[in-house]
């Protein structure tokens, strides 16, 4: 019988300490993984405003250099490398020139990537396509200008961004919307003027 209590004490389980301990172990560990997505998720949000101030540059850069727009320019000449596009050399990317703006700033070297002029369009940090277009946006009470157009971007995103470097309405200024920033859905088109 002496044997038989004997072994229950040292069948002992886990003390409370220790069961702290590793509570506190998960918690760390969880609380490390939650931190990285919202660090990863922050970096993304910087990329997409980061590709709008290249592609800023890059048109502007090709505009000095040439004295036209990528993708609305018609000279046999321009870029000197690769083919002429279809612009119509009216000072605005409207139409399948969207297309062709890429092309020519890759031809130039202003920015990485191929692209054919007929369908390719870079994407941005959060997977959708980019680009820029002479459009009067939604809400804008002023004449059309161009505007770089983000596809397909989270709510929260296109709140962020536009607080951040706009007014933070999703109707009016500079950076617009084509939906309210509903949290937890997709806005269509998120509208950065150029």
């Amino acid at each position: 019988m002496l044997n038989l209590k004997r072994v229950k004490r040292d069948q002992a389980g886990f003390t409370l300490v220790e069961i702290a301990i590793v509570m506190v172990i998960i918690g760390l560990l969880i609380g490390g993984v939650l931190k990285g997505q919202a660090m990863i998720e922050n970096a993304k949000v910087k990329r997409v405003v980061k590709q709008a101030d290249e592609i800023r540059a890059a048109v502007m850069t090709f505009y000095d250099k040439y004295g036209v727009y990528p993708g609305d320019e018609n000279l046999a000449n321009v870029p000197p490398v690769g083919g002429d596009g279809s612009g119509n050399g009216n000072g605005q990317i409207t139409g399948t020139e969207i297309y062709e703006v890429y092309r020519d700033l890759s031809l130039a070297g202003m920015i990485g990537g191929t692209y054919n002029g007929t369908s390719d369009l870079p994407k941005h940090a959060f997977g959708g396509n980019m680009d820029l277009i002479w459009v009067n946006a939604p809400g804008a009470t002023t004449p059309p200008a161009h505007y770089l157009r983000f596809y397909n971007l989270p709510a929260e995103v296109c709140q962020e961004i536009d607080t951040k470097h706009d007014d933070g309405n999703y109707a009016a200024g500079s950076i617009v919307g084509s939906a309210g920033y509903t949290a937890g859905t997709t806005v269509a088109i998120l509208y950065m003027q150029f």
